[in-house]
């Protein structure tokens, strides 16, 4: 089974990375950039047999720091 983690900052945390495209675009001459956040996309192949369970504890313990990110699984 394939699955598709997105991983984002929550709200109110800082976004140096977010920051740094917002002025470059900004620079480029692409006015309206009001706000960019950056986030990770982890794809994982698992076994058919992996369940919601031991997903949640590999996105909890590795994939996302949790204190200040939130973590969406999907299945492809």
């Amino acid at each position: 089974m394939k699955l598709r983690i997105y991983v984002t900052l929550k709200p109110g945390v800082l976004d140096p990375q977010g920051k740094a495209i917002e002025h470059a675009l900004t620079g480029l001459g692409f006015p309206g950039i009001e706000g960019a956040r950056v986030g990770k996309l982890i794809e994982l192949e698992v076994a058919d047999s992996t369940d919601d369970a031991q997903i949640d504890a590999m996105c909890r313990q590795l994939l996302a720091n949790t204190v200040i990110e939130n973590y969406r699984v999907e299945r492809a």
